[in-house]
């Protein structure tokens, strides 16, 4: 189908593109879930344990927890609770290194009705997650909960598009990690320390 813009002849894109299967959300959904059961352990001087909580993630961007752990005024009597994770999908490239024919197509019976799609298109998805400590021993014992997973890499499965059963098994690699540590308020005051991990993630999605 050919469209006129400003004089111009040019081919619309496919109607068929109307059908949304969520995939992208979905891949932000399995990569958060994928830390949403560290625990974190407080112990007593000789060692025994003293608490043990769930450590919360949410999907936020760095900037907003910043915001919020350096602003006393707010209403809130409880600013943040720490420790915490947040993460944000940075950006998305094409990876054509993974790339198949773009023609090609599966078939899936359902019922007494056939189904077809086209080759799932390659995409690299950009994560960035962050963890807000307030002391060095909580960050460690969090990061420590994470690393050894990715050697780089760890693979998860995930339910691409239900009504045909596409399944797909995606990689998700670490590609750096870094921290910083900041105080809040000036030397007079009673300064409050926030240790924020900082770790990118690449999902070789589609």
């Amino acid at each position: 189908r050919l469209l006129t813009v400003t004089g111009v002849q040019t081919c619309a894109l496919p109607i068929l593109m109307a059908a949304y299967n969520r995939i992208i959300r979905k891949i932000a959904l399995a990569f958060g879930d994928l830390f949403s059961n560290i625990n974190c352990i407080r112990f007593n001087p000789d060692l025994s344990e003293e608490e043990r909580f769930l450590v919360p993630i949410e999907y936020a961007a760095k900037e907003l927890y910043v915001r919020r752990l350096s602003d006393p005024d707010l209403s809130k009597k409880v600013q943040i609770t720490l420790p915490r994770l947040s993460y944000e999908m940075t950006g998305l490239s094409y990876d054509s290194s993974r790339k198949q024919i773009t023609n090609n197509k599966q078939f899936f019976q359902n019922g007494t009705s056939l189904s077809q799609v086209y080759s799932p298109v390659p995409y690299d998805f950009d994560f960035s997650m962050y963890l807000y400590v307030r002391n060095i021993e909580d960050a460690n014992q969090i990061i420590e909960h994470i690393l050894p997973f990715f050697t780089p890499d760890y693979t998860v499965k995930v339910n691409l598009i239900p009504e045909m059963g596409i399944i797909k098994e995606i990689p998700i690699i670490l590609k750096s990690t870094d921290f910083s540590i900041d105080y809040e308020g000036g030397f007079n005051d009673n300064d409050t320390r926030v240790i924020i991990w900082t770790l990118t993630f690449t999902v070789k999605g589609f």
